[in-house]
């Protein structure tokens, strides 16, 4: 999976202002672990640092396949919600009937509950990708990797107002065995993709469509963001993508569990 570095100035705006936020305990069906992303001083918990309520372990392998059989396709959306990109994103699903995966940064949902209500009432599915988009958290300390992962599950499962995320994405790819073990007991599925658009580096709306052509025999699970950045080439690919798909005989899932 490739790593994603291009225009990620973004996330440093926001994640200053995210450590500083002291984080609030939601109850026992939502935790975090006590954790030490510096190799200082160890941070004290946000919520008990104990497994609960209807947490129920996965599979750890990294799913990439869609539960709506051989001809379906998952659509996932990651890096947001964004005020300016995810109601549009939201609208060209609704208009073509499609169901996507929202792979939310705790920064983001936090910052914008009302999206991530949006999100969960028009039937999509909720992903945690970490608090802040580190894609080298493969490289830092199981504690670090713990409060990523834990702190965003429950600041999107409080932003949604109680609805908990389904998988886990790794940014840019960088699972540990840890991270996947990690998720899957707190009921989160690893999951990766097979097609990744480089929607992100705005290559253009015509090579976005052209690499969902082109990779879609690699596998159904197509990667696509709603922020970070410029999501105009994004949402203009997507206006495409979506009845070209259809007109494939693909039908659109959500990736297994």
């Amino acid at each position: 999976m490739a790593r994603h570095s291009g225009g990620r100035g973004w996330y440093g705006k926001v994640v200053g202002a995210a450590l500083g936020v002291t984080m609030l305990a939601v109850g026992a069906s939502v935790w975090t672990a006590q954790a030490d992303p510096s190799g200082g001083a160890t941070s004290a918990p946000s919520a008990p640092a104990t497994p609960g309520g209807d947490a129920k372990p996965v599979d750890i392998s990294i799913a990439h396949a869609s539960d709506a059989g051989p001809n379906g396709v998952n659509i996932t959306i990651d890096d947001g919600p964004d005020p300016a990109w995810t109601p549009q994103v939201l609208d060209l699903l609704d208009e073509y009937g499609v169901k996507a995966t929202f792979c939310m940064t705790g920064v983001q949902a936090e910052a914008h509950p009302d999206l991530v209500k949006d999100v969960v009432a028009a039937g999509h599915r909720l992903c945690d990708h970490s608090v802040s988009h580190d894609t080298a958290m493969d490289k830092k300390s199981e504690a670090y990797q713990s409060k990523e992962i834990l702190d965003a599950e429950r600041m999107i499962t409080e932003a949604s107002g109680g609805v908990r995320p389904m998988y886990y994405r790794a940014p840019g790819g960088a699972f540990t065995p840890y991270s996947r073990k990690l998720a899957a007991s707190r009921g989160m599925r690893p999951l990766g993709w097979n097609v990744d658009t480089k929607d992100f580096e705005r290559p253009g709306t015509d090579a976005i469509v052209a690499t969902v052509q082109r990779e879609l025999p690699n596998g159904p699970t197509i990667l696509f963001h709603d922020a970070g950045g410029d999501r105009t080439q994004t949402v203009e690919a997507l206006r495409q993508v979506l009845p070209w798909l259809k007109e494939q005989g693909h039908t659109f899932g959500f990736p297994v569990r």
